[in-house]
């Protein structure tokens, strides 16, 4: 029987692939307890519910008489159009005069701006929305009224219907027959709510026009229909075109000027059929965003870009009554016409709350939100005033609003102090004795005496005039209460199990020691023999885990995170001169260690336009036009070069694999597999010169279909991949201790999956890929200036641990380089449709995920191999051959103690900083990316360690090897 001692050294490929498991098993336990979604409670407004609130104690509902059904709230609108035009920038709506600096895509929906300033009943609205900004959150915080939850991002390819209480049920439940058009992902959302519907694919962002033509097609023939009470008709031109070409661009401000028409002609078909009688006699419109962007186009963060949207109310009945001053906090400029322009602010949170109110139905049983006064006001104008008050009181438009808003106001804070303890009683935590105790002496105050002052103002009975302080005050305390309750949830809604992410965390923990332990041989002194038996190896152990624990240390501070590829790149240049120390110190490959310095100044500097992420029409361009010599960035020389310098790159990495295959005399299937490549390099060459204004004319490349050629060489890659997976029943020969052989294998992997990764990665995907081979190079060389001519093992450790951690480095600035960051904005939802128009679930996450972690998961661990083949060549003994095979599993080991080590600091970070204003902005997103990393490379490590070694035993070498002198 095999004992522990030879079955753990015996087989490192168990060691890895138990090490994946027990990273897998702990990140599932932790995220169970980090991001869990908050408690949806199975419960429903009903209209008889409001017999259960204070508002109406003694008295029947004064609003029972309006509808057939006894309700909540007196309705004030008839019907409602809400047309949403996704990442609707606040700037892109309010008037240019509001913004210190006017922009190109400003003032380009001049009907709206032209409405606000000339008549009472419009009115532009910034709206606050709550990250993360993907619409999927939005659309479920519009329609429920509740605070979006982090593990939802998940679901934002293929949204699960929304189970809990929200608008849409609440209007097909009470008889409004509701129409939608447009997005696909509110029949996702609500899949048998809908009337009619009209649902287009939303995820092809390089399609601007498919979803947008189909809401015009159907969105004005339905004006003149009757059979709706509510329509919904969602665009999505405008963020396609911030995703692939930035704010600042040409079809951005296309998109804008057909908006401002469709709007233009949608305003006139409804003002011309608001007259007594008309179809829109009582037609409420708002023009809204679901949320912003940034201005690369992006959306899904926190910054105020993002969160930032715009809302447009307009009322085609009459004008709104006067309102109290003290509810009114909007702010007033003149606009372009000289004409004054006053836009209001309102939180997202409070829109179910609202259009609930304004049509008469229950509001969600689970929304937080406050009814809007300024957006309820416009809408209240609407009524048949024919209970006004007799007598001559001034200001009574003004009081009967202030009534009118109050009870409003009284069932809004009832639906939401029955939802908190509701909540708080179902919930395995919930909100702590403190808070609800303070929730309750606010909702205390705000109730005090409501029976015996508002009963006659709720019942409209009182016939002298009266003052409206009384009123003041309660709408006073009922804003204290609900704003209370929205900040209180905003601060602590996320229930965090402590225990289920203190288990994950420790699970996670103990992989380190399993590391250290598996990159052991069995040694006579032990760790002694590290330690004494050669300073060198000691030296650059230490000074690579202090590489490691600072950049460790780096995720506490939110500010590091952001800035974490400039974090990377100042330790990977630290470990490059201690390697140019060396180099001057041994007086040999001096060259290698400038060139890799030379190298990483280049990514400092490409990492910061990695994270601008411009088109070429970007405000960075339009900035630092001239960073490298005076030429506009519209000259043709930029041109020329943008579209040829990556084709000559492709040309010449073509050719480094031809001299490469030639010279290591590659032959029988390893051949093949690298002529696939370089057929695969040409390929990619033709599709960008097709797709090129520039070059397409001048080789004639115009009839090239745009998908057909991707879809080779996603084929091709494919089809390498299986090849070189069953190459053991082609290719008996897997003997590492010959010369070229992990050389050649190498290689062959590597070019299988270059062709698809840079592809994906876009017309950077070359030049990118020749920074990884002019790094990986000057690491290998470097790694061996301390290697004496008879490569002695020293104790424990058979390779330069510095060597590992630089390689490490190097792939985390790639990540940074390719223009990704750890954010769910940060990902390029263009390279999921290269190659195809429809959206697919699985193909197209799974070429997202190879775009994303291509070069900086897939490329370092199928190439570490190379800083083994190198030592391996500069052999002089026979006996360094034994040296591979151990060479190769500890450093795959060191690599995943790296990656682990820096994932458990990103774990540790979020424990600590679960509270932090930024976790779900920042935190949250990075502990994703992290874990996800970690998973991707311990499956990479276990299917290279299959494909370089296979089952191999080597206990036989290893036993060799810890015996000799």
């Amino acid at each position: 029987m095999m004992e522990m001692g030879d079955w753990w050294r015996r087989g490192k490929w168990r060691i890895m692939v138990m090490l994946t498991m027990l990273h897998i098993v702990g990140i599932l336990i932790f995220t169970r307890g980090f991001l869990l979604t908050r408690t949806e409670l199975p419960y429903y407004s009903n209209c008889s519910d409001v017999s259960e609130s204070p508002c109406f104690t003694g008295q029947s509902n004064p609003y029972q008489n309006q509808s057939n059904s006894r309700c909540w709230t007196r309705p004030a609108v008839d019907r409602l159009v809400i047309i949403v035009l996704d990442a609707l920038r606040f700037d892109f709506v309010a008037p240019s005069t509001f913004f210190k600096e006017p922009k190109p895509w400003m003032d380009k929906l001049q009907v709206l701006q032209k409405l606000a300033s000339t008549k009472r009943s419009a009115r532009i609205f910034k709206a606050i929305a709550d990250p993360p900004t993907t619409s999927l959150q939005r659309l479920k915080g519009l329609t429920t009224g509740g605070l979006p939850t982090f593990i939802d991002v998940g679901n934002s390819f293929g949204a699960p219907a929304i189970l809990e209480d929200n608008l849409i049920h609440q209007l097909a439940s009470n008889g409004k027959r509701v129409v939608m058009m447009g997005d696909d992902t509110w029949v996702q959302l609500f899949p048998h709510h809908f009337k009619k519907s009209y649902p287009y694919p939303s995820f092809n962002v390089k399609d601007l026009h498919t979803v947008d033509n189909g809401c015009i097609e159907h969105l004005l023939p339905s004006l003149y229909e009757e059979d709706w009470d509510v329509l919904i008709a969602h665009f999505l031109g405008v963020d396609h075109a911030g995703h692939i070409l930035g704010v600042d661009s040409v079809p951005m401000i296309e998109k804008l000027e057909q908006y401002n028409e469709i709007l233009d002609k949608v305003i006139e078909v409804l003002d011309n059929q608001s007259g007594p009688g008309g179809l829109h006699e009582n037609t409420f419109l708002l023009v809204m965003g679901d949320h912003g962007q940034t201005i690369n186009g992006d959306h899904g963060g926190g910054s105020a870009e993002e969160v930032e949207t715009s809302v447009f109310a307009m009322s085609f009945k009459k004008p709104p009554p006067t309102m109290p001053s003290e509810f009114d906090t909007s702010s007033c400029e003149m606009d372009l016409d000289q004409k004054k322009t006053c836009i209001s602010s309102f939180q997202q949170l409070d829109f179910a709350a609202t259009v609930s109110a304004l049509l008469g139905v229950p509001f969600p049983f689970g929304s937080i939100g406050r009814v809007s006064p300024e957006l309820y006001t416009l809408g209240a104008g609407t009524w048949n005033l024919e209970n006004n008050i007799e007598g001559n009181c001034p200001n009574q438009k003004e009081e009967e609003w202030m009534q009118n808003y109050c009870n409003v106001l009284c069932i809004n804070s009832w639906q939401v102090k029955r939802y908190i303890d509701i909540y708080s009683a179902s919930s395995v935590i919930g909100f702590s004795s403190e808070d609800l105790l303070h929730i309750s002496d606010m909702y205390a105050q705000a109730e005090e005496n409501w029976s015996c002052s508002s009963e006659s103002l709720l019942l409209f009975k009182d016939e002298s005039c009266y003052s409206s302080l009384p009123l003041k005050r309660k709408i006073d305390a009922y804003f204290k209460f609900l704003l209370n309750v929205a900040e209180l949830a905003r601060s602590k809604w996320t229930e965090f199990d402590l225990k289920m992410m203190g288990i994950g965390f420790v699970i996670i923990l103990i992989s380190l020691p399993i590391y250290f332990l598996a990159m052991m041989t069995k040694s006579v002194n032990g760790f002694s023999s590290l330690l004494f038996g050669d300073s060198e190896i000691f030296v650059k152990l230490v000074f690579a885990l202090f590489m490691v624990v600072i950049r460790a240390c780096s995720f506490l501070s939110n500010s590091y995170i952001l800035e974490e590829g400039k974090v990377a790149s100042f330790l990977l240049a630290t470990t490059a001169m201690f390697k140019l120390r060396n180099s001057i110190k041994r007086e040999k490959m001096l060259v290698e260690a400038i060139v890799f310095l030379l190298l990483i100044t280049i990514l400092r500097f490409t990492i910061e336009v990695g994270l601008s992420k411009q088109a070429a029409t970007s405000l960075f361009m339009s900035t630092h036009s001239s960073w490298l010599v005076e030429i506009d960035p519209g000259h043709p020389v930029w041109i020329y070069m943008a579209e040829i310098i990556p084709i000559l790159a492709l040309i010449f990495l073509a050719y480094l694999l031809y001299i490469i295959m030639a010279r290591s005399s590659c032959h029988s299937i390893w051949k093949y597999v690298v002529l696939g490549t370089i057929l695969c390099y040409i390929l990619i060459a033709v599709h960008w010169a097709s797709e090129s204004d520039v070059l397409s004319s001048m080789l004639m490349l115009q009839g090239i279909g745009r998908n057909f050629i991707p879809r080779i060489i996603y084929a091709v890659g494919l089809g390498q991949l299986l090849l070189l997976a069953f190459s053991p029943l082609f290719h008996k020969d897997r003997d590492l201790e010959s010369k070229m052989h992990l050389l050649i294998k190498t290689l062959a992997m590597l070019s299988s999956c270059s062709s698809t990764i840079i592809v994906l990665s876009g017309k950077q995907g070359p030049l990118v890929a020749l920074v990884t081979i002019t790094g990986g190079y000057c690491i290998m060389r470097l790694g061996n200036i301390d290697r004496g001519s008879t490569d002695k093992v020293a104790g424990i450790l058979t390779f330069d641990p510095l060597s590992v951690t630089q390689w490490s480095l190097l792939a985390t600035c790639l990540f940074f380089v390719t223009g990704h960051w750890c954010a769910f904005d940060g990902l390029r939802y263009g390279a999921a449709f290269i190659g195809y128009d429809e959206f697919v679930l699985v193909r197209q996450a799974i070429l997202l995920m190879i775009d994303t972690f291509g070069f900086s998961h897939i490329i370092p661990v199928f190439g570490l191999p190379f800083l083994v083949a190198r030592q391996k060549l500069l052999g002089h003994t026979d006996q360094d051959g034994r040296l591979l095979l151990l060479q190769l599993s500890q450093m795959y080991l060191m690599y995943g103690l790296i990656t682990a080590a820096s994932v458990i600091a990103t774990i540790l970070c979020v424990i600590i900083q679960r509270r932090h204003l930024m976790v779900w902005g920042l935190f949250a997103p990075k502990f994703v990316f992290d874990v996800v990393g970690l998973i991707l490379t311990d499956i990479l490590i276990c299917l290279a360690w299959f494909y370089y070694v296979g089952r191999r035993e080597d206990g036989t070498q290893l036993t060799t090897l810890d015996h000799r002198d």
